[in-house]
């Protein structure tokens, strides 16, 4: 009995030497693929990038800590469902089919889809009406293949979803184009070796946030994280970490 009375005053000082309001930190379960540069990446067996130094941040404005949880970019909104990870940051676009399953934070990277040729072949696609008859790759699970079959010429485009190597594919002439986001496709172009070049001008906005699930925790663990990315753009944390990896800022609106 004394013993259990010595080890509860002693939790009892502790909690009264903590500041007000202060409390545990949490460990947040984040997914991203870890490939897909400049975003999330690996490069010397250290994930690193743009998703990666932002979350960061997110925690250090919190108090919490993180464990990023790498995987297949098409496993990661499964393991959000699952519960195996409480969010993914890995440049998820907001759609209508994704808000109805999910809880947004608000948009923290403002962007727009683009399609990405073998270079010398820029002139061959000037819009989307110049993707009719023409392969198009994209990344499985992304929601680049919705954005085409939205198209007025989506039944004359032949879509084709990889899990990887989708530049390597255009470089080498296996299929026609493909199609991600404006800035990862610059940045992408910027280091590969591979002869790869923009094609035209962005065709739809993209807006990328980070998904929750629409249960209470979700919705809490959302709120919290919400109120830090208002915090961090106020600060100009965001357009740091921004100009850090794009020399642009990409969390605002052109």
């Amino acid at each position: 009995m004394k013993k259990s009375n010595v080890i509860t005053a002693f939790g009892l000082a502790l909690t009264l030497a903590l500041p007000l309001g202060a409390a545990r930190a949490e460990t947040w379960n984040v997914g991203m693929s870890g490939g897909y540069f400049p975003f999330t990446f690996v490069r010397l067996d250290e994930l690193q990038g743009f998703e990666v130094d932002f979350i960061n941040a997110l925690a250090a404005e919190t108090g919490n800590d993180v464990n990023f949880v790498t995987m297949s970019f098409s496993g990661l909104i499964g393991a959000l469902e699952s519960g195996r990870i409480d969010t993914v940051a890995n440049q998820i676009t907001i759609t209508p089919e994704r808000e109805a399953k999910f809880a947004f934070s608000q948009p923290y990277v403002l962007d727009g889809a683009q399609v990405v040729v073998k270079a010398g072949n820029e002139d061959t696609i000037q819009d989307t009406a110049d993707l009719s008859g023409k392969t198009v790759a994209v990344n499985l699970g992304s929601n680049y293949e919705e954005l085409l079959n939205d198209l007025p010429n989506a039944a004359d485009i032949d879509i084709k979803t990889y899990e990887s190597n989708i530049a390597q594919d255009t470089a080498l002439g296996r299929v026609d184009a493909f199609v991600m986001d404006r800035v990862s496709s610059a940045q992408l172009i910027q280091e590969s070796p591979l002869p790869l070049a923009l094609a035209g001008k962005p065709f739809s906005e993209i807006r990328n946030a980070l998904p929750f699930r629409d249960d209470d925790d979700g919705r809490a663990l959302r709120d919290e994280i919400d109120t830090a990315i208002t915090t961090l753009k106020e600060k100009g944390t965001l357009t740091e970490i921004s100009q850090k990896w794009f020399d642009t800022d990409i969390t605002k609106a052109n």
